[in-house]
């Protein structure tokens, strides 16, 4: 058993102090706060210990360079593994020790998250979608995921869950990224949605909406979704909150992955850029509402959104009128059991995965303290 210590803990849910946390075999065994520590416990001075950040929305076949999309046309699968596990041990190393990728191609992600799995100290917790399910020639449609129809889309996720994915991620509207498609247009119909819903739940798997317009939020909700991803309100000339469709969010249990984050000096897409204040006087409107929302990245689209950007993400999400803990809960706790692993990601406590990240300062109070990271375990092996 090994025994570590830190000035402070936030466990995912509170704040104490002089913790010590004890670890076997990859696990959390106990946390005892104060008195005297074993006398080969691993101190680590003047630090913060939380757990390791969750990362719901990820891209690890996108490399966050210039064109990320031209670079996934010009080289085969193995070549997009090759480069997602450089993506992963990225995030690894500033304390993202949970990722859940929404989007490759040929299931790469479930291929790194085996190489990861038979040796879990050499890169995160990996949850993987494979292709998310589009419409023909819909957003992302070069994933591999087209589908259409309630018996063809209820085929295509039975496919995915043989294969073993993680989790079920539909494109209910087009984006930004894939030519002749609207972020503010549905690509499935509402008994589509509800469908695919239904028979991921029904595979014992969560549902994930990437949704940006009012319609498409509500057609999720109203299907199911566990996620809603982005949650943006996106129209043809802008973005504009819909009172209606916040309220039906607010009182249902869908969670709203805000994907924020962007890292400075970095270009920043034009259209988003243009809607900033709009866009967080909207989320701002599902936060009073009591939306229940978590933080992500959606790392990989572009080169300002590498995929170590969660830190930045999190302090994106006190504009929102949340102060620090919130925010840390957001890629903690809460954002664990949005994915379905709140029962052994997200906290320090016993039974809980030993993943946890060491920061200078004290994040409760100066969430800029999650980019001064001093140490990261993966499985319990210091990995940073």
């Amino acid at each position: 058993m090994r025994a570590i210590r830190a000035a402070r803990l936030f466990d995912g849910v509170t704040t104490t102090d002089n913790p010590i946390v004890y670890v076997e075999g990859g696990t959390v065994v106990s946390v005892a706060h104060g008195g005297p520590a074993p006398a080969d416990a691993l101190d680590l001075g003047a630090v913060t210990l939380l757990p390791g950040l969750v990362d719901a929305h990820t891209h690890l076949v996108f490399d966050a360079g210039a064109d990320p999309v031209a670079r996934l046309h010009a080289v085969d699968d193995d070549e997009l593994l090759r480069g997602a596990k450089v993506a992963a041990t990225r995030a690894l190393h500033a304390g993202i020790t949970t990722v859940r990728d929404l989007g490759d191609r040929g299931y790469v992600a479930l291929r790194l998250r085996a190489q990861f799995a038979a040796a879990p100290h050499t890169g995160p917790h990996v949850l993987a979608a494979g292709p998310p399910l589009t419409s023909p020639r819909g957003h992302c449609w070069w994933l591999g995921g087209e589908v259409s129809g309630v018996a063809g889309i209820r085929a295509a996720v039975a496919e995915h869950a043989a294969r073993g994915v993680d989790v079920i991620k539909v494109l209910a509207t087009g984006g930004e990224i894939t030519p002749g498609t609207k972020p503010y247009l549905l690509q499935f119909s509402p008994e589509e949605l509800a469908a695919a819903a239904d028979e991921a739940h029904r595979h014992g798997l969560p549902a994930a909406a990437h949704a940006h317009s009012a319609p498409a939020i509500a057609a999720a909700v109203d299907a199911g979704f566990d996620t809603v991803e982005h949650g943006s309100f996106l129209t043809a000339d802008g973005a504009a909150a819909d009172p209606a469709v916040i309220g039906k969010l607010a009182a249902s249990d869908t969670v709203v992955s805000a994907t924020l984050g962007y890292l400075p000096g970095q270009p920043v897409n034009p259209r988003t850029a243009a809607l900033s204040a709009t866009l967080t006087a909207i989320f701002q409107q599902q936060r009073r509402a009591g939306v229940r929302m978590i933080v992500t990245s959606d790392a990989g689209i572009d080169a300002s959104k590498p995929h170590d950007v969660l830190a930045y993400a999190a302090e994106m999400f006190l504009l929102f009128g949340d102060g620090p803990e919130a925010a840390l809960r957001a890629v903690t706790a809460d954002a664990a059991a949005a994915c379905g692993v709140g029962a052994t990601k997200g906290r320090v406590a016993a039974g809980y995965d030993a993943d946890l990240l060491a920061v200078a300062g004290d994040p409760t109070t100066d969430i800029a303290a999650l980019r001064d990271v001093r140490a990261v375990f993966r499985a319990g092996v210091r990995v940073r």
